[in-house]
């Protein structure tokens, strides 16, 4: 890979219902405005000539793909590695009381009910975006989730996850090297192993 593509999926119904939702069993599509936001997204990328698009397991990264390269062929992957963080308890409950929990945890806490901690689930992204890394493609797109790209946005501006999740626009493209890519998943991954809140 040379060039890769970072995109969160566009608004979702679980989006405007602010619905914790890390089971891509249950995941639910994209709304009208969303739906609107994917189409834009693909007229953002119409002179990237995109060898590749990765998209996690659920149906809002898939449906913001879909609609974003309508007309195009370009291979499609699933990473489960990317896949939004698993929630545990908070599966289906409003996505206030998961960041209740989740600001006063420690980043090596497991969500209560079996869910994930900040740090497994950044060590997984690490290793859902080291598959693009050693991907043949020239240029890859991947539509993800905000944890994920946020994870990369910060490690890229040399900053550890905080507790406190930055907010990450919908279909909007980022677009970095492989040599980027490759020092935020080395941040990442490192993080992870001795996780420690940023300051």
């Amino acid at each position: 890979m040379r060039t890769v593509i970072l995109a969160r999926h566009a608004e979702s119904r679980f989006s405007v219902t602010g619905t914790c939702n890390g089971d891509p069993a249950s995941c639910e599509g994209l709304t009208d405005e969303g739906r609107e936001q994917a189409r834009a997204l693909g007229r953002l990328l119409a002179d990237d000539p995109l060898e590749l698009c990765a998209t996690t397991e659920f149906r809002r990264t898939q449906e913001t793909a879909d609609l974003a390269l309508e007309g195009r062929e370009v291979p499609r992957l699933v990473v489960p590695e990317l896949n939004d963080i698993r929630f545990g308890s908070y599966e289906g409950a409003l996505l206030t009381d998961y960041r209740r929990w989740a600001h006063a945890a420690a980043p090596d806490d497991a969500c209560p009910g079996g869910g994930e901690s900040r740090a497994e689930a950044a060590g997984r992204f690490a290793r859902g975006f080291r598959v693009l890394l050693e991907r043949n493609e020239d240029v890859v797109l991947a539509v993800a989730h905000a944890l994920p790209i946020r994870y990369v946005l910060s490690a890229l501006l040399e900053q550890d996850p905080a507790a406190i999740v930055e907010p990450v626009a919908y279909a909007e493209p980022s677009r970095f090297t492989a040599g980027q890519l490759e020092r935020a998943v080395l941040r990442l991954a490192r993080w992870s192993e001795r996780p420690a809140w940023a300051a």
